[in-house]
């Protein structure tokens, strides 16, 4: 196995190394090869399953992924940063020569790209994992999964079924709280509306949201159309229903994705 990194905070690489324990019983099973964040040590592929955190933002990237990918049996992208472009794809809806002339004193030696884009929009990738950051308990099942080839089991549902599984009151039913759960993917455990927070869409969107008509509860609950712009624009912008729902650029054209692994 290996773990690459791109453009991003470390934090879904932090949540490998904080799996400690889950990890050991696939200690015997495992030969991570390459993983930067853990070790010095490289050792040369091809790699059986790449682990990618990040998103491309620059021309080095870009040629880095096609190797990545051609030296790998399977490639997971893990974040939402892999996944949807992560915050840095804020850039997207800027002028980002305008930027480079603001914040740096000298421009010219900086090399950029002036969108941030999802790994999946440069290479075909197995599988993606959402979240900002990933949930620890379903990237060891992806993992598993991928060990044991099979498809990994990650539910697609929404972040409402679990608040009814922890027993949390609907925030937008009892307290008018605008809350993303109904068009959020699961993984987080309901972390924010169990402490009466609504959720703000850190997994990026569920299987099956339909954006136009929920966008009017958010307004319902208080949201301008300016709040609902950013916080669809935050950590998943360029994820489509997020993006269409925000005015978002059309993205690039995405790759065609390889057959995904036999179920054992």
């Amino acid at each position: 196995m290996a773990v690459w990194k791109f453009a991003s905070c470390d934090g879904c690489q932090l949540t490998l190394l904080d799996c400690e324990d889950e990890l050991l019983p696939l200690a015997g099973q495992l030969d991570i090869r390459y993983f930067l964040e853990a070790t010095s040590a490289a050792g040369p592929g091809p790699y059986d399953l790449s682990l990618v955190e990040g998103s491309v933002t620059t021309p080095q990237d870009a040629e880095r992924i096609q190797h990545i990918r051609s030296v790998s049996r399977h490639l997971v992208t893990i974040g939402a940063c892999a996944t949807a472009g992560g915050i840095q794809a804020l850039r997207d809806f800027a002028d980002v020569e305008e930027y480079l002339s603001i914040v740096y004193a000298q421009p010219a030696y900086i090399d950029t790209l002036a969108h941030s884009t999802a790994i999946s929009r440069n290479v075909p990738v197995d599988f993606e994992l959402r979240g900002c950051p990933i949930d620890r308990g379903q990237l060891i099942e992806v993992i598993t999964a991928f060990l044991s080839g099979r498809r990994p089991h990650i539910p697609d549902h929404s972040v409402c079924f679990a608040c009814k599984r922890r027993g949390i009151v609907c925030l937008p039913v009892a307290n008018g709280t605008p809350c993303l759960g109904p068009v959020t993917h699961a993984g987080c455990g309901a972390l924010c509306p169990a402490y009466g927070r609504g959720c703000y869409g850190c997994f990026g969107p569920s299987a099956s949201v339909n954006m136009p008509a929920f966008i009017p509860l958010l307004h319902r609950d208080g949201m301008s159309d300016t709040d609902v712009t950013r916080v669809l624009r935050t950590f998943n912008a360029t994820a489509p229903e997020f993006a269409d729902a925000s005015g978002a650029p059309p993205a690039p054209a995405q790759p065609e994705a390889p057959d995904p692994p036999e179920e054992s």
